[in-house]
């Protein structure tokens, strides 16, 4: 049978410690913690946490999620089209960096707020060019940041 193999990061024996990553984690004596120096992708995994007393061992499992921020998000135009008065607009909002990235829009003004509201990267909006502005944002998140960027209603005049 082939039995399993762990890497070993520290161990604690009678109030002293042996680092094996030394330069890779920083232990904690004060609350007995163990800090990843410069996280990366790599360090995404299962990690184990082991209490030895006598004859009597405790395990806890920590899974590590390592994620990269969200970057700037940009809003494409894919398709506008001007009848009767009114714009009609497709927009696709996205970030080129971050894991597990989320969209959603919503309005900078209550009055509109229906408009900009939407779960997703694309929004289609349909407005009339009578309203003075129509500014919808995109929110580009993930668990460990999140960016905004503006869309002003007024571009769809300029793009003629």
């Amino acid at each position: 049978e082939d039995p399993q193999r762990k890497l070993v990061l520290l161990k604690y024996i009678d109030g002293n410690y042996t680092n094996y990553t030394q330069g890779r984690t920083r232990f904690h004596e004060s609350d007995f913690s163990l800090e990843i120096l410069n996280t990366s992708r790599q360090d995404r995994q299962l990690y184990e946490y082991l209490v030895n007393k006598g004859s009597e061992e405790k395990v806890w499992q920590i899974q590590l999620e390592v994620y990269e921020p969200v970057s700037d998000p940009s809003i494409q135009i894919l398709d506008w089209a001007l009848a009767n008065s009114s714009c009609t607009i497709t927009l696709n909002c996205t970030a080129e960096r971050g894991d597990n990235v989320s969209y959603s829009w919503s309005s900078q003004d209550t009055s509109t707020s229906g408009l900009c509201s939407h779960n997703g990267s694309l929004l289609h909006l349909s407005y009339s060019l009578q309203n003075a502005s129509i500014a919808c944002a995109c929110t580009a998140s993930n668990p460990v940041s999140r960016r905004v960027v503006l869309f002003d209603s007024s571009e769809c005049s300029y793009e003629q």
